[in-house]
């Protein structure tokens, strides 16, 4: 099959007190697994997409036949940002950023602070499930906060995502129950900055 779970960069209980460890196992064990396979079925009747990378794959959703669009949508949607979710967080990260991304973000915000209310605001008014998102936009070349339902990736507009946060329950719900604006707060604490600046640079450079 094209595409495989990738492993988590770290422990399941690596992004504790901030993100439990049985969520962390759950969630990449068994929410992307189910991405992942799902993508591949939907793509066993196009073989010549199958042997594409999932960002080509999303920026070209175009050209996907009409009968499994959807689900590469769904899944392909799915398994591209929950790889993209693993890599921009980590243990012993939080605080603000620093470089070429936080003159990125007063730039784009005013200032952090801004930002995090932006990303926070977005998080909160995404009926149902979806991401809160903050991307490069190639036409501007400046970041936008945007919020995006169920798992639809932003790639598809022709954004790239910088940084992400997962606001589906089955990320939070174990130990934050219905209190999304507290998962959101916490959720600052795991962002590694140093893969988001590479994000941001890959970004900017048309990768």
């Amino acid at each position: 099959m094209p595409f495989t779970l990738p492993a988590l960069p770290y422990a399941f209980d690596a992004l504790e007190p901030h993100i439990d460890a049985k969520t962390m196992e759950i969630h990449s064990q068994k929410h992307h697994k189910a991405y992942v396979d799902n993508l591949n079925k939907a793509l066993e009747s196009a073989p010549d997409l199958a042997n594409q990378d999932i960002v080509t794959l999303l920026r070209n959703i175009g050209s996907v036949p009409a009968g499994i669009k959807q689900a590469v949508i769904n899944n392909g949607g799915g398994h591209h940002n929950h790889s993209f979710f693993w890599e921009i967080m980590g243990p012993s990260a939080g605080g603000e950023p620093t470089g070429a991304v936080a003159t990125a973000i007063t730039d784009a915000f005013g200032d952090f602070t801004a930002l995090k209310t932006k990303v926070k605001e977005n998080g909160l008014g995404q009926f149902g499930s979806g991401w809160s998102w903050v991307v490069y936009n190639p036409t501007t070349g400046k970041l936008e906060a945007v919020k995006k339902p169920n798992q639809d990736s932003p790639l598809m507009e022709g954004l790239v995502p910088v940084l992400g946060v997962d606001v589906w329950e089955h990320a939070y719900y174990l130990k934050y129950q219905n209190l999304r604006a507290a998962y959101i707060d916490a959720w600052w604490n795991v962002i590694n900055w140093k893969a988001v600046e590479e994000k941001y640079a890959a970004a900017k450079a048309g990768k």
